[in-house]
């Protein structure tokens, strides 16, 4: 367990704040959800990306008590096209609350995605987009982030998501075999999560995205 430190926490959530991102900090998950509330006005349509943070940090279950319009993409019994509906639903949604796969210093926020409908949501659409992570997302720069995602993030979500790849394998990136290692660089497999890149830097729309950052190890 990496320990928290609250000078590198206030240092991203300055430069978060420079590139026009709202910027919070919470002790825990509890104070995180009653401020997710603060953030959400009853009646609101609400809906997530997957991630395993919103889950453990108890966000799902705070925008499934019948407060808000949930466009819930997990609800049993779903086909394939109704998730699909869900997803383009969510580009008009009053909030989108998500994670992000790594956070920077200099404020960006990192995210890779397979299906894609994550990022796209959080560069364009819903009115609002709250960002829920645990401390251990924060890394120094890009290239950290990026090999955060080869080497942590990618391996325990294709495990999670019975994904067959190499790095759900071998608990890496198998591009990090290379000596030269780029970004986008990764397996051939039909199930590869890490599809499309996504670094949030400066904002055009000030304070459309919040970035609550949790004294907690949250999410992979």
């Amino acid at each position: 367990m990496s320990e928290i430190h609250m000078p590198t926490i206030n240092k991203t959530m300055e430069a978060l704040r420079r590139n026009n991102m709202q910027a919070y900090f919470c002790n825990n998950s509890e104070e995180a959800c009653e401020l997710v509330r603060s953030l959400m006005k009853e009646d609101d349509t609400v809906t997530h990306g997957g991630s395993v943070t919103l889950a453990q940090a108890g966000i799902t279950n705070l925008i499934s008590n019948g407060d808000y319009k949930y466009l819930d993409r997990s609800a049993p019994g779903l086909t394939r096209e109704q998730i699909e509906d869900i997803y383009r639903k969510a580009f008009t949604a009053d909030v989108y609350l998500t994670s992000a796969n790594a956070i920077t210093e200099n404020g960006e926020l990192y995210n890779v995605d397979g299906n894609s409908n994550r990022v796209a949501a959080i560069l364009y659409g819903p009115e609002s987009v709250i960002v829920i992570a645990g401390y251990n997302k924060i890394v120094p720069d890009i290239n950290q982030a990026i090999l955060r995602v080869k080497c942590t993030a990618a391996p325990q979500n294709t495990v999670r998501l019975s994904c067959d790849t190499y790095c759900a394998k071998m608990g890496k990136c198998v591009s990090l075999n290379k000596k030269d290692s780029l970004m986008p660089d990764g397996c051939g497999s039909e199930g590869r999560i890490c599809c499309n890149y996504v670094v949030s830097a400066m904002q055009r729309k000030k304070d459309r995205i919040k970035v609550i950052i949790v004294g907690e190890e949250l999410g992979y």
